[in-house]
């Protein structure tokens, strides 16, 4: 069991296209519905103790009108201080203001969860820690393509730049008796 705290008004919880469209790819370890499921728990016990939630999805580049179910899925329930970031690469970073957004609101740690894990999640927890976040990877609330690259990505990849726990043990350290 990992051990940490995190001062929840300068933690994001930065869920990575949870759009219906990337819900319903076939996915592993989880299912998108089983993410998705969990990262609207995490929402809520993040906004509970001041902490800021961040839809990110996805849009492709010169096209007029997007594919059905880009939007965010309606159990996100996004609420008013969230914020809502739209990205046309594989990060969330690149060409969104999601560091000067982050930066306003003296965020220092980000927290990802999402599908896919070796694509969206992985690129915005790489240039987190470029842009000198601390980064948390919520290896139980985000899934893969292949379980295979998933489990790779948490037990190698994501030690490298971060703390990788589970969401239980997030919510626990976003606790005041945290620590």
């Amino acid at each position: 069991m990992t051990t940490f705290s995190l001062e929840p008004r300068r933690t994001a919880l930065v869920l990575i296209d949870l759009m219906p469209r990337i819900i319903g790819l076939q996915t592993a370890p989880l299912s998108g519905r089983e993410v998705l499921e969990r990262c609207v728990a995490l929402a809520k016990a993040t906004r509970s103790v001041g902490g800021l939630v961040v839809h990110v999805r996805v849009e492709r580049p010169g096209v007029g009108v997007q594919p059905a179910g880009s939007e965010l899925a309606p159990e996100l329930e996004p609420q008013p201080n969230d914020l809502e970031i739209v990205k046309q690469t594989v990060g969330a970073f690149h060409g969104t203001g999601l560091d000067e957004a982050l930066r306003s609101r003296d965020i220092d740690t980000v927290v990802l969860a999402g599908i896919a894990t070796n694509f969206g999640v992985e690129s915005t927890g790489r240039a987190a820690d470029d842009h000198g976040y601390a980064t948390v990877y919520l290896s139980d609330a985000m899934t893969g393509l292949d379980a295979k690259a998933h489990d790779f990505a948490v037990s190698y990849i994501f030690p490298r730049f971060g703390t990788v726990t589970t969401g239980a043990e997030y919510v626990a350290a976003l606790s005041p008796d945290a620590g």
